[in-house]
C-alpha cells in the first residue's frame, strides 16, 4: 500500500498514512483541526545516462539495410555472370 504525505494548511503539520487507493483522504488536521492538503513528490525513478533506450533495443534499420545492400550485390553479380538469382 502506498504511503500518502499530508499537510495542515494552518499549522503546516505533516502527516504519512498508509492508504488503499480506495481510502478516503483525511480532511482535518489532529493538531489543530485544519483543512489537509496532499503533498505531491517527485517519482523515485532517475534514468541516468545519455541514450539509454537506444543501446538496449536493436534497430532494424541497420540490419535490414546491410542485408538488402548484399541482396543486391548478389543479384547484380549474379544478373553480370548470366545466373539465376533464385535459391
Amino acid at each position: 500500500m502506498p504511503i500518502y504525505v499530508f499537510r495542515c494548511e494552518s499549522c503546516a503539520h505533516q502527516v504519512e498514512k498508509i492508504m488503499k487507493f480506495s481510502d478516503p483522504y483525511p480532511t482535518e488536521c489532529e493538531k489543530c483541526g485544519g483543512q489537509l492538503e496532499k503533498v505531491l513528490f517527485p517519482p523515485g525513478l532517475h534514468f541516468k545516462g545519455s541514450g539509454w533506450y537506444v543501446t538496449d533495443y536493436a534497430r532494424k534499420e541497420q540490419k535490414s539495410s546491410s542485408y538488402t545492400q548484399s541482396r543486391k550485390e548478389e543479384k547484380s553479380a549474379a544478373q553480370s555472370s548470366g545466373g539465376s538469382t533464385e535459391t
